[in-house]
C-alpha cells in the first residue's frame, strides 16, 4: 500500500506512511477536546500512519486553550517530535461560537492534567500548510479537519494554486439525517464558520465527510468504555475518564447511554475505509439562511442536478470502529522500547476472541516486550492533523465510493 502523508489542523497531527515512494500528506484542523483527544492519540498509536505536524484553530474553545491541549495531548503520547502550530483565532466572516457547555472551560476538563513544555511552533499554521503543499509532491497531502474549517478556508483563499495539490481532505462536520446539534438545521464545526465550509467544499478538492448521521453510531458504553482502562496504560486511563466527563451531557441531551465520538471516525476511515458507507453526492453550506444558517444542504436522494462533490458518509460499523484501540495499544508500547530491551516486564494486549465468541469481544494476555516479538511491517500514512486526519488511499478517492441501499 501506498504511503499516506497527512497534515492535521487545529491541534492536529501530520503522518506519513513508510516505504512510500511518494506519500500522501494529510492536514488535521480544528479544536482539541475530548472526543478530538482521542482522534489524536489514535493516531499517534497507529504503525499505518506518521503524524507530519498538528494545527490548531478556535473552535470548541478560544484557540489559546486549543493549541494548549494539542502540545499536551503530544506530550501524553510521548511524541514530543510532532510540530504544533496555531492558526486563525476567528471565523472569517462572524463572531466565534464556542462550546464550553459540552467540553468544559478548558475543552480538557475532566482528569488533571499538566501545562505543556512542547514549544508552540512561531509560522501560522496556513503558512505553514501553504508551504507544506508547496514543497511536496502534488497528490500527496491529505487534510483532515476536525473541527471549524477556518485554516483551510483561509489557505485556498491566500493560495489558490494549492487546491490541485491536495490529494483528498477527511472531516468531521456537518449533517443531513440528524439535522443540527448546536441549531436545529445546523452541525457544531460548520455553523462556527459556513463561509470557511463553503469555500473549501467549492474548491473541487476531493471531500470524505463524517456527518453526524455516522458519527452519532460510534457511541461509547459502559463495556467499550472500560476496555480503554483495560489496556493498562495511562492514555487508556485518560480516555476512561474523559468519557466519563462527556457522557454527562449527552446522556442528559440524547437519552444515550454514552457518548459519540465524532472525531476519531476520521481517524478510523483512515485505518480502514471498509467501516464506512455512504454516497457520493453534492453538498452545498448555506450561508445566508435566517434558520438555517451552517446547514449541510446534501443532496442525498440526488434530486438535484447539482455535480457531487463529496463522499458523504451514513453508516459505519461500530463494534470494528470500538476494537481499532485494541491493536494501537500493542503497537504504541512496541514504539516505546528499542529492540530487544530486555528490561520490559510485559504489557497488557488485548486480542480478538476465538471463534464462537460474541463479536468483539476480547480476552487478556500478558506478552512479553512488543519489541521483541517478529511483527510484519505495516506501510504507513503520512499526513497533518488539523484536528483532521486523512489516510492513504490504494486507489483514487471517489472509486471506493460504497453505496447504502435505499430501504
Amino acid at each position: 500500500m501506498d504511503k499516506r502523508r497527512v497534515l492535521r489542523f487545529g491541534a492536529r497531527t501530520q503522518l506519513r506512511r513508510r516505504h512510500d515512494p511518494a506519500p500522501p500528506d494529510h492536514h488535521r484542523h480544528g479544536p482539541p477536546d475530548r472526543d478530538d483527544a482521542v482522534a489524536i492519540l489514535l493516531a499517534l498509536a497507529s504503525p499505518e500512519l506518521e503524524v507530519l505536524g498538528i494545527t490548531a484553530v478556535a473552535g470548541n474553545v478560544p484557540l489559546r486553550l486549543t493549541e494548549r491541549n494539542a502540545r499536551i495531548l503530544c506530550e501524553i503520547a510521548g511524541r514530543t517530535d510532532i510540530p504544533v502550530f496555531a492558526g486563525c483565532d476567528a471565523p472569517l466572516a462572524r463572531p466565534l461560537v464556542t462550546a464550553e457547555h459540552v467540553h468544559g472551560k478548558t475543552g480538557l476538563d475532566g482528569p488533571a492534567l499538566p501545562d505543556p513544555t512542547l514549544p508552540l511552533q512561531e509560522r501560522h499554521a496556513v503558512d505553514y500548510l501553504i508551504e507544506t503543499l508547496r514543497s511536496e509532491p502534488a497528490g500527496s497531502i491529505t487534510l483532515c479537519p476536525l473541527g471549524p474549517l477556518t485554516n483551510i478556508a483561509a489557505m485556498l483563499q491566500r493560495a489558490p494554486d494549492v487546491a490541485p495539490r491536495i490529494r483528498e481532505i477527511v472531516l468531521m462536520g456537518g449533517a443531513y439525517f440528524e439535522v443540527g446539534n448546536i441549531t436545529p438545521t445546523a452541525e457544531f464545526n460548520i455553523f462556527v464558520d459556513p463561509e470557511a465550509a463553503a469555500i473549501v467544499f467549492g474548491a473541487g478538492v476531493p471531500l470524505v465527510v463524517m456527518p453526524l448521521d455516522v458519527t452519532h453510531k460510534a457511541v461509547t458504553d459502559r463495556a467499550r468504555v472500560a476496555r480503554f482502562r483495560e489496556m493498562g496504560t495511562r492514555i487508556g486511563e485518560l480516555v476512561e475518564e474523559w468519557m466519563d466527563f462527556f457522557e454527562r451531557f449527552d446522556r442528559e441531551k440524547y437519552g444515550s447511554e454514552g457518548a459519540p465520538l465524532h472525531d476519531p471516525c476520521v481517524i478510523a476511515y483512515l485505518l480502514n475505509p471498509d467501516l464506512f458507507l455512504g454516497r457520493h453526492i453534492n453538498v452545498e453550506i448555506e450561508t445566508e439562511g435566517r434558520f438555517t444558517t451552517g446547514m449541510t444542504v446534501a443532496d442525498w436522494w440526488r434530486v438535484s442536478d447539482r455535480t457531487p462533490n463529496a463522499l458523504f458518509m451514513r453508516d459505519l460499523d461500530a463494534d470494528g470502529f470500538f476494537a481499532l484501540p485494541d491493536r494501537t495499544d500493542r503497537a504504541a508500547l512496541r514504539r516505546r522500547h528499542p529492540p530487544g530491551c530486555g528490561t520490559c516486564p510485559g504489557a497488557p494486549a488485548l486480542r480478538r476472541s476465538r471463534p464462537g465468541q460474541a463479536r468483539g469481544s476480547v480476552t487478556m494476555k500478558r506478552l512479553p516486550c512488543p519489541s521483541s516479538l517478529s511483527m510484519r511491517k505495516r506501510p504507513r500514512c503520512r499526513f497533518t492533523i488539523c484536528f483532521t486526519m486523512a489516510r492513504p488511499s490504494p486507489v483514487p478517492p471517489f472509486s471506493r465510493e460504497r453505496w447504502l441501499s435505499t430501504r
